[in-house]
């Protein structure tokens, strides 16, 4: 019986809860209603003059993001084009030429343990202190020593006696009357001229064999071989030999930015062109882009709020590592405050702290925005969000493609500088809100004075329906409105009944399906709330049965029409069981589980049990003929102990458990070949008859057991 129908018999009203009269309500309803409106209207000024404000502020982003990146594509385009220019001119063909020579003639040079000591000291010395400086610890500098002896004579001349590079590339000559210094002081004051001129970091001669045989700062890079020395896997070197395994005299390769110890731990980037002509290259010219340049370039030479980015606004580049490729406004303006929002952001102390004292964030930085995210997947855009410091930013971001190189730039500015001028636009409309709303309550009051006269009747009407009382007339007066709500009413009683009728019908079928999924028993105990459902049962034969040979026949067949002949195999199982008085228990495609004596005790299951076994095998000996393939039965049969009941919370299935269900899977798994298996104990209850032959033994408890085979031969004679 339903639960709806117990409801109806109880006969009991639910207790009414206290409420607001109708009147009250519809005042209640018309003083929200004016209140919404009241706060639509100013919501969709508030909307509107914030799309306003947003639309400008990110006009203005958007032309400052794509200035700057004019800008910096502009800077790659000079220094591009600066050089191509020297690579190709006569003055760099001969520089790389005499440079190669009279680097060869070095390799001869025989360094003093004096001077050998003086390289040790200065790498050891100034040297490692200048990098510990930078990077925070101690670095053993072993490694970046010269191994050769050109290296070693022109780093004990050009570099080890200067403190600093500024020194270094005023040098012309190191008076150490070589080939080498000769031709230096022919060259240099042209390569100062460009790098000085181009801002850039440094500029070096690498010849065919990757000898780096003139630097403009004369780092400890000079001399150094980029194919076999310390420097061999950094960018340099990747870029040096594409562009001479290239060989093309007017192609350029540039690199990102990547560690490079000669710079003292500072990021490098590099622009390298082969040198020579007619289509013979001589060497290479290598240029360090200039980090300054860019840095001016996106800062606006460091005058952000004059170039229209206010008090928080910036331009930054970003690369695929999703590392800062150029300066931080908060590092450079207020370092303190910058370390104390990195570090809460997710940045190290150690390096906020190195940051903040260098203001440099070039591969410090990591920037995993939700602009920087978009640029990199290809969008140009704007978005609101927090920043890389976690302040509420608006961002305009674009893919910035520049000679090869994969950044994105980014302008933002803060979403609290932006719409600074909303605030005094929402105050203005509070006010204005507010005095609507005292007006439109004044109105309300009246208008539920009028409305609420119909609304009393037609509460009558839906109290009697309420009631249970049937064919009741509403009328709510002359209101069209009013009208059509007492017909809805009167629709709503017809169609609970129809649906009531329908709920019955489901109940019965649900009821026919939970039997097909458990014994009425079970199912009964199931309906009445028992949550733990398991049975003990003794005497008990089970059997574990699967079909050998359907696997073969069914892989030239559609999903489908597999599924199809089995079931109508299983079906036939099925019907066999009924006639054998077999309780199914469940099917899967591997395995048919069935038993006998379970719900209905039974003093012949174990006969029972072995001849619908023998019946299965018939029925697939009928199939297989029919199929034109050979089916089998392989089965596992034993006698004994056994448990049922409801497995699961949420979805529930019926199973069997015990020694006997255990021994019976086991004969079934051990057995290779086609066959009915018996357990000693299945036999022993067996009638004279059924002829049986030995088929082993297995042990179960610490015993072991005949095992029987049918003779099915013998059977279907």
């Amino acid at each position: 019986m339903s639960s709806r129908k117990h409801a109806d018999q109880s006969g009991a009203t639910p207790k009414r809860k206290a409420g607001l009269s109708v009147q009250s309500t519809l005042l209640i309803m018309l003083l929200v209603v004016s209140l919404l409106s009241s706060v639509v209207v100013g919501l969709i000024g508030y909307v509107n003059g914030s799309d306003s404000l947003r639309d400008a502020a990110f006009d203005r982003l958007v032309g400052v993001r794509d200035s700057r990146a004019r800008e910096i594509t502009s800077l790659f385009e000079s220094v591009k084009n600066a050089v191509l220019l020297e690579s190709r001119s006569a003055d760099a063909i001969e520089a790389t030429t005499q440079f190669t020579a009279a680097f060869a003639e070095l390799a001869d040079k025989e360094i003093s343990e004096e001077d050998q000591n003086a390289i040790k000291s200065y790498f050891s010395g100034p040297f490692a202190d200048r990098i510990a400086k930078e990077v925070g610890h101690s670095v053993d500098t072993s490694s970046f020593m010269p191994s050769s002896a050109a290296e070693s004579y022109l780093q004990l001349h050009y570099t080890i006696p200067f403190e600093d590079f500024s020194k270094s590339i005023e040098t012309v000559d190191a008076g150490d009357g070589s080939t080498w210094s000769e031709v230096h002081s022919r060259f240099h004051e042209q390569f100062r001229r460009v790098t000085e001129l181009l801002n850039l970091e440094d500029l070096l001669l690498v010849d065919t064999q990757g000898n780096v045989i003139y630097s403009a700062y004369k780092g400890i890079d000079l001399g150094t071989n980029l194919l076999t020395g310390p420097y061999a896997l950094g960018n340099l070197a990747t870029a040096y030999r594409k562009t001479m395994g290239a060989n093309l005299l007017d192609s350029i390769q540039f690199t990102d930015f990547g560690d490079y110890p000669p710079s003292v731990d500072k990021p490098a980037a590099w622009a390298v062109s082969p040198v020579g002509s007619d289509g013979q290259a001589v060497g290479a010219i290598a240029v360090e882009l200039p980090i300054d340049s860019i840095n001016s370039v996106m800062t606006g030479d460091f005058e952000w709020s004059a170039k229209g980015l206010g008090q928080t606004g910036e331009t930054y580049l970003v690369g695929e590592d999703r590392y800062m490729r150029s300066s931080s406004r908060e590092a450079i303006e207020n370092p303190q405050e910058f370390v104390k929002l990195a570090v809460k952001a997710g940045l190290d102390a150690e390096t906020a702290s190195r940051i903040a004292e260098t203001g440099d964030t070039l591969l410090e930085q990591r920037v995993d925005t939700s602009a920087v995210n978009q640029a990199f997947a290809g969008d140009k855009g704007t978005v609101v969000g927090p920043n890389y410091l976690g302040i509420d930013s608006m961002a305009a971001f674009s893919p910035l493609k520049v000679e090869g190189l994969n950044w994105v730039i980014v302008a933002e500015i803060g979403s609290s500088e932006a719409f600074a001028p909303v605030q005094t636009f929402n105050k203005n409309l509070f006010f204005s809100t507010a005095a609507l709303i005292v007006f439109v309550s004044l109105l309300s009051l009246l208008l539920a004075q009028i409305i609420v006269r119909p609304l009393k009747r037609l509460k009558v009407a839906a109290g009697k329906i309420a009631a249970g009382e049937e064919g009741v007339l509403v009328d709510a007066g002359r209101s069209d409105e009013l009208a059509d709500v007492g017909a809805a009413f009167n629709d709503m009683s017809k169609a609970l009944q129809v649906k009531a009728t329908l709920l019955d019908d489901q109940i019965a079928e649900n009821e026919r399906l939970l039997l097909t999924l458990m014994p009425q028993q079970v199912a009964k105990r199931f309906r009445d709330g028992d949550q733990n459902i398991v049975e003990d049962h003794q005497e008990v034969s089970v059997i574990y049965a699967e079909i050998m040979g359907f696997d073969a026949y069914s892989r030239n067949l559609s999903s489908d029409a597999a599924l199809d002949k089995l079931n109508e195999i299983l079906k036939n199982f099925d019907e066999a069981a009924d006639r054998h008085g077999v309780e199914r228990v469940r099917t899967t495609r591997d395995g048919y589980l069935a038993c006998c004596g379970l719900t209905v005790p039974r003093v012949d299951n174990a006969r029972r049990i072995v001849e619908f076994a023998i019946e299965l095998q018939q029925i697939l000996d009928r199939f297989g003929r029919q199929l034109g393939t050979p089916l089998s039965l392989r089965a596992g049969i034993d006698n004994g102990m056994v448990s049922s009941g409801l497995i699961g919370r949420t979805k529930l299935v019926y199973d069997l458990w015990g020694d006997a269900v255990s021994l019976a899977l086991r004969l079934r798994q051990n057995s290779r070949d086609p066959g009915i298996l018996l357990t000693q104990n299945v036999k022993n209850q067996l009638p004279v008859g059924h002829p049986t032959t030995p088929s082993g033994v297995i042990e179960t408890g610490g015993s072991v057991q005949q095992v029987w085979r049918i003779d099915l031969s013998s059977s279907d004679g």
